[in-house]
């Protein structure tokens, strides 16, 4: 065996020896319901805008955007941008005339205003409406155009309602390899005063979305692995790996 495949081997163990041990599968649990409290996905940027992200699933997404090298990435929810702009400066670092589409329901001004600013803009399309409009599915459809790679990453209106809704519109566009993300999922398994007044919590969230959407669409599948190898991530139960067209 080469040294490549040989150390690709041993991550496979690596993951596998994570995936198994129940211990730190807690302790991970533990750290995320603790650190929430303190906001911790807040302290982030990317290229100089707030990301709202785990620096653990980021580098889960740099790893699937380079290993699928999607023609497009559709997210939904934009905040500050910082997620769009990772996702265009990973496109960036692939090649061609990669994109990304970005939907939020309110697009702030002065988020938009950096948006555009930014060196990265070139790669971002931003749809200020509903993710879960039929007229906005129809201009994201109509931008994507035929025969395209995309990369889905659900990240809005976390509610059992909405989140299923969105993944009954986007996962059509998803082909066999690629993937569907839907950030967090932890919210089923954090306590319930972690949520505050949101309308979701325990029991009506994007994981319960998640659960009732695999229940009648076999194309996709859970990446475990994933999962395993991250340890700490917002989305458990939430990389959905495309296994058929």
């Amino acid at each position: 065996m080469n040294p490549i495949e040989e150390f690709k081997e041993e991550v496979l163990r690596n993951i596998a020896g994570l995936a198994g041990d129940k211990d730190v599968q807690a302790l991970s649990r533990i750290w995320i319901r603790e650190i929430a409290r303190h906001r911790y996905a807040y302290n982030f940027t990317w290229l100089g805008r707030p990301v709202i992200q785990f620096p653990q699933d980021m580098m889960a997404i740099q790893e699937l955007i380079w290993s699928i090298k999607p023609d497009v990435v559709i997210e939904t929810g934009v905040a500050h941008g910082g997620s769009i702009l990772f996702s265009a400066s990973m496109l960036e670092l692939v090649g061609g005339e990669g994109y990304v589409i970005g939907i939020d329901i309110d697009i702030r001004k002065h988020n938009r205003t950096e948006i555009e600013a930014h060196p990265l803009s070139r790669r971002v399309r931003l749809i200020e409406g509903s993710s879960v409009d039929d007229a906005v599915v129809s201009q994201v459809r109509e931008m994507v155009g035929e025969g395209k790679k995309v990369l889905v990453i659900l990240d809005s209106n976390h509610t059992h309602e909405h989140v299923l809704r969105e993944l009954e519109l986007f996962s059509p566009f998803v082909r066999e390899g690629s993937y569907l993300v839907v950030y967090d999922t932890l919210i089923e398994d954090m306590p319930v005063d972690l949520v505050g007044d949101r309308p979701w919590g325990p029991g009506n969230n994007p994981k319960t979305a998640v659960w009732e959407f695999l229940e009648t669409n076999k194309r996709f599948k859970i990446d475990k692995d994933l999962e395993a190898k991250l340890s700490i991530t917002v989305a458990p139960d939430g990389y959905l790996v495309c296994i058929a067209d």
